[in-house]
């Protein structure tokens, strides 16, 4: 009988649904077994807000586990990943990627529109707090950590103690807990992260069998999508937990596939908004989104994201290019 396959993972719910769907999947596909086995990550033992964690929080624990060999491959949310690659390890597949928006679930099932000013918000990313303030809704914007659980419980529960949070949907869809859902925010009012909803299967390099069985479960126009997304976020040499938003959609055009980013820096207080968009062929997607970056630091991104830049303060600038 074939040994199981070990695949590492965090232990949240949420991870542990994530991995739990690739897993039934590979052996879907190709009938090898696979075993879950949990890793702790310095981000699950860390109560710091998110954007101040780090980079690879969430990542690295499972990445030394690959190089260690006590696991065969491993299950990240794509948008944990830092940008630049591990040395002897190798995206396998990015299976079908769930809907990335953001989701508001709020008291009395208001929408976004339906807070009033006020209003105290929470959420975890910094990308989040910049473009609800973006909005002027004079709302209040709480940092919060904590497993999904653990965040709805701050709404809907007994000691609530906050009027609406915001979450990506995708884990709330995983979770089973979409029906919680008051609003899926339009894209237009809150860009989502770069790579958000979609998952990242990783092995080792050197294990050539393996990388060829998981390669059955890798979606092309996921990946095409989070590779522009990804290539924006890198050109701006900026963290998963920068004020940064992206959102690639691949479909049919005049000519064939297309694949349509739109990306947007945004400061902390969102005085500062920065929005481009630019389209080209998937196979072109991360010459696309290193393109829409240099655009965007043209304008200024790099002074909102820390860096010497020209523009100055309370500068709003909006635009699109084909």
């Amino acid at each position: 009988m074939t040994a199981p396959l070990r695949l590492g993972t965090r232990g949240s719910a949420l991870a542990m649904a994530q991995s739990g769907h690739v897993a039934e999947a590979l052996t879907a596909a190709t009938g090898r077994p696979v075993e879950l086995v949990e890793v702790v990550t310095a981000g699950d033992r860390s109560t710091a807000p998110v954007h101040r964690l780090g980079v690879g929080v969430f990542v690295s624990a499972l990445r030394d586990a690959l190089a260690a060999r006590t696991i065969d491959f491993a299950v990240h949310s794509y948008k944990d990943l830092p940008t630049a690659g591990a040395p002897g390890l190798h995206i396998a597949a990015v299976p079908p990627r769930e809907d990335p928006r953001d989701a508001l679930v709020a008291r009395d099932g208001r929408t976004l529109a339906e807070l009033p000013p006020g209003a105290t918000v929470g959420t975890g990313a910094l990308r989040r707090i910049a473009q609800l303030h973006a909005l002027g809704m004079q709302l209040e914007v709480t940092p919060i950590r904590g497993n999904v659980d653990t965040r709805l419980g701050r709404v809907l529960g007994p000691v609530a103690d906050l009027d609406a949070v915001v979450l990506a949907r995708a884990g709330l869809a995983r979770l089973g807990r979409a029906g919680e859902i008051t609003e899926t925010l339009d894209p237009m009012l809150m860009l989502p992260a770069p790579a958000q909803g979609a998952l990242a299967v990783e092995c080792r390099v050197d294990d050539p069998d393996l990388v060829e069985l998981l390669a059955v479960l890798d979606h092309a126009p996921s990946r095409a999508a989070i590779t522009a997304e990804r290539a924006l976020l890198a050109t701006l040499e900026a963290g998963c937990s920068a004020p940064v938003a992206a959102y690639a959609e691949v479909a049919e055009g005049d000519a064939g596939e297309e694949i349509y980013l739109r990306g947007a820096v945004i400061s902390p207080d969102g005085t500062r908004d920065l929005r481009l968009s630019r389209t080209g062929t998937p196979a072109d997607a991360a010459e696309i989104g290193k393109a829409l970056a240099a655009e965007l630091l043209d304008l200024g991104a790099d002074s909102i994201l820390g860096h010497e830049g020209p523009t100055g303060p309370g500068t709003q600038q909006f635009g699109s290019t084909e």
